[in-house]
C-alpha cells in the first residue's frame, strides 16, 4: 500500500471520522488485520479559523504548505485535505509539496454524476458556499450546478458549524435547522445535497431528507483507500 498523509485538525472532530473510514475501507478490502498506512498533520485550529475570518489565505496557503512539505519527507506519497474549506488552497499546497492531493469535489462529482444528480444543494461553511473554489469545480469538470442556500439560511449554517459541530456539540434543534434548509431547497429544485463541510456528517445524515445526500467526508475518505491501493 502506499502512504497517505493527512492534513486534518480543521476541525479534528472530522479528521477522527477520516481517521476511522480510512481504516475501516482498507480493512474490508483487504481483511485481515491490515490497516491504513497513514501520516497525520493536526494542527491548533484556533488560529487557522483566526486567519480564515481575517481573509489572511496566504498565510494559511503557506502553513499547510510547510505540513504537506514535512509530511512528503516523512514518506507521504499523496495528501488528502480533510477539509472542504481549505480546498480553496489546494493548488498552492499540491505546487508547495509536488506530490498529488486529492480533492474532495473530485470525489464528490464523480459519485454525482454516477447517480445522474445535476443540481445539489451545497451546505457548507460560508467560505465554500459563497467562494468560487468548489462549485465552478464541480461545474467545469462535471457539469453540475451547486446550489446556494439564501444569505439568512447560509448565516445559520456556518454558525452552527463553527459554533457547534467544530466543537462537537450536536443539537436537535440544529438537526432540524438544516432539514428545513434542505426542504426549501428541494422545493426551488434541488435534487440532491452535498453535506459540503466535513462537520456535517455528524450532524445530518440521509434519515434527514429523502433527497440522495452526498457525504463528502466519506466519498474524499473512500479516494484516499482507492489510491493507498492501486
Amino acid at each position: 500500500m502506499r502512504v497517505l498523509g493527512l492534513l486534518g485538525g480543521m476541525s479534528w472532530e472530522s479528521t477522527a471520522i477520516y481517521y476511522r473510514l480510512l481504516n475501516e475501507g482498507v480493512r474490508a478490502r483487504k481483511g485481515g488485520l491490515h490497516s491504513a498506512p497513514l501520516l497525520l498533520w493536526s494542527p491548533d485550529f484556533a488560529p487557522i479559523a483566526d486567519r480564515q475570518c481575517e481573509d489572511d489565505w496566504s498565510a494559511l496557503a503557506e502553513q499547510l504548505g510547510r505540513a504537506g512539505q514535512h509530511l512528503k519527507r516523512s514518506g507521504a506519497e499523496a495528501l488528502l485535505i480533510c477539509s472542504n474549506t481549505m480546498h480553496c488552497l489546494h493548488e498552492a499546497i499540491e505546487l508547495a509539496t509536488g506530490v498529488p492531493t486529492l480533492h474532495i469535489a473530485d470525489a464528490t462529482g464523480e459519485a454525482l454524476q454516477r447517480a445522474g444528480r445535476k443540481h445539489p444543494a451545497l451546505l457548507a461553511t460560508r467560505f465554500t458556499m459563497e467562494g468560487t473554489f468548489y462549485a465552478q469545480r464541480l461545474r467545469d469538470l462535471f457539469g453540475i450546478t451547486a446550489m446556494i442556500p439564501d444569505e439568512d439560511a447560509r448565516s445559520g449554517i456556518h454558525r452552527i458549524i463553527y459554533e457547534e459541530l467544530c466543537r462537537g456539540v450536536i443539537r436537535d434543534e440544529s438537526r432540524a435547522y438544516y432539514r428545513d434548509v434542505i426542504k426549501q431547497m428541494k422545493a426551488e429544485g434541488a435534487d440532491s445535497v452535498i453535506l459540503g463541510c466535513t462537520e456535517i456528517t455528524m450532524l445530518v445524515t440521509q434519515d434527514d431528507t429523502d433527497l440522495p445526500v452526498f457525504d463528502t467526508t466519506a466519498l474524499h475518505a473512500e479516494a484516499g483507500v482507492s489510491w493507498m491501493l492501486a
